[in-house]
């Protein structure tokens, strides 16, 4: 079994992420996920926009995979989320980038854009590493 389908296995237990949100792990690696959600009716507001809460537990989610898969169990100490733009297309990408690995505390960024390369946000998670 590939690191891919260990990681969709396992990330799969995430049932609001990945069965309620729709959220697909497309990439995994040390410290690193990149993972994507086709955008449906489902994610928009009343304003036809997308939902603020689904950028945010997309990155989240991506942080997951990233700072878990093959590491120390990782939980969200602190996140903060920027968003610089509208999604023009109908898919989300969200990618990782391990900024800080300490000895109990992690720090990672992650992009948002879409297929159109339009970036969405950008999101800061402080990660703290549980002894278990």
């Amino acid at each position: 079994m590939t690191d891919l389908e260990k990681a969709r296995e396992f990330f799969g237990g995430d049932l609001y992420a990945t069965k309620m949100t729709g959220i697909q792990i497309d990439e995994v690696g040390e410290h690193y996920a990149r993972c994507s959600l086709e955008l449906t009716d489902d994610h928009r507001n009343a304003y036809g926009g997308v939902m603020g809460g689904v950028y945010f537990t997309l990155a989240d989610f991506t942080f997951a995979v990233s700072s878990n898969f093959n590491q120390p169990k990782t939980v969200s100490l602190t996140s903060q989320i920027n968003f610089t733009s509208a999604a023009k297309g109908k898919k989300l990408i969200s990618e990782s980038t391990l900024i800080k690995d300490g000895r109990t505390t992690c720090l990672y960024g992650i992009n948002i854009t879409d297929e159109l390369d339009t970036k969405i946000a950008f999101v800061t998670f402080t990660g703290m590493k549980l002894n278990n």
